[in-house]
């Protein structure tokens, strides 16, 4: 497959890496509002520098992996789908919930395959931890516990431009909810504060926050999310069932413990997105490039895209008007 790159920052570097490990694909062109950076990707991946449009529109472009800033989706995925090309599109789609729904119909009237890049599905342990409900290892699925804790903010200015905590950092997990419960959620309430840094709160957003989801079995998913976290990046899962409980715990950056008279003491979580789910960005990639090789379905689609982004908006519209959000 021939693929083309829009956006060579930091997770256009991360999907360069992997096509670089993949057999079957190939990274030809890569696109970046920064001249350097796209200069630079060029350089280590082997691949031209183009212009955007020159990639979309280029006859021996397959697909292309959209890794630009948020507002530039939109436009990019119009684009893309109007000239046939398959899509891989990092979250969210968009900031607005029915933008991302004219995306969903531009891409539905093309016929492309669209992968919305939820990376934490094909993390391992989490994938193991969904193959294994849906085996029913542990009967009817009762509660979903997601935490999901950064070790500290981003810049001020990324949390102004984001569109706020829960389109930015917990629609992974409302995607993660989706994933596990097997059923939708009827009803959404959301609860935020600012606790860790007031600059945060004087940007219009929150640092601290929980959701808790019900479906319409009763089905409950409780979600909480921090900007801070002493030790390490903090990203665990806890599943409970009728006949037991399935659990993924936090990935340590080493497994040596040491036992003295203080105690057992073992390493921090790994302190970085980018280092947590290195093994889920690959498996993400070899996914979409096997899949749509292969003429097979994507997992997390531009549908799945929309409805995270749905439950997004509910719970800062629950947060902001601290009742409880009836879902359709």
């Amino acid at each position: 497959m021939k693929l083309g790159l829009l956006g060579c920052g930091r997770i256009g570097q991360v999907h360069a890496r992997s096509l670089s490990r993949m057999a079957g694909a190939d990274l030809v062109a890569v696109a970046d509002a920064m001249p350097a950076a796209a200069e630079a990707l060029a350089a280590t991946s082997g691949a031209e520098v183009r212009e955007p449009d020159a990639i979309i529109a280029g006859a021996d472009i397959d697909a292309v992996i959209i890794a630009t800033p948020t507002t530039l989706h939109y436009d990019q995925i119009h684009a893309c789908a109007a000239a046939g090309k398959a899509i891989f599109c990092e979250k969210p789609i968009d900031l607005s919930a029915e933008r991302a729904a004219e995306c969903r119909e531009a891409v539905a009237a093309a016929g492309v395959p669209f992968l919305t890049a939820f990376n934490r599905r094909f993390d391992p342990s989490f994938a193991h931890l969904q193959a294994q409900v849906r085996a029913g290892a542990i009967g009817a699925v009762e509660q979903v516990v997601i935490t999901s804790r950064d070790p500290a903010p981003p810049p001020i200015a990324y949390i102004e431009s984001s569109g706020g905590l829960f389109r930015d950092m917990m629609v992974h997990d409302l995607d993660m909810a989706r994933f596990l419960l097997g059923e939708e959620p009827v009803e959404l309430f959301a609860v935020g504060s600012c606790l860790v840094d007031p600059a945060i709160g004087a940007a219009g957003d929150v640092d601290t926050a929980a959701v808790t989801m019900t479906t319409a079995s009763g089905k409950i998913c409780q979600i909480t999310n921090s900007r801070r976290a002493t030790y390490g990046y903090d990203q665990r899962i806890e599943v409970h069932g009728a006949e037991g409980m399935l659990q993924a715990a936090n990935q340590p950056s080493n497994l040596v413990t040491r036992a003295g008279a203080d105690g057992f003491n073992g390493a921090r979580t790994m302190d970085f997105f980018l280092e947590r789910y290195e093994a889920a960005y690959l498996a993400e990639m070899t996914h979409f490039v096997e899949a749509v090789s292969g003429g097979t379905p994507l997992s997390a689609t531009i549908e799945d895209g929309v409805a995270a982004q749905r439950l997004a908006d509910s719970a800062a519209q629950s947060l902001a008007s601290g009742a409880p959000v009836r879902l359709t």
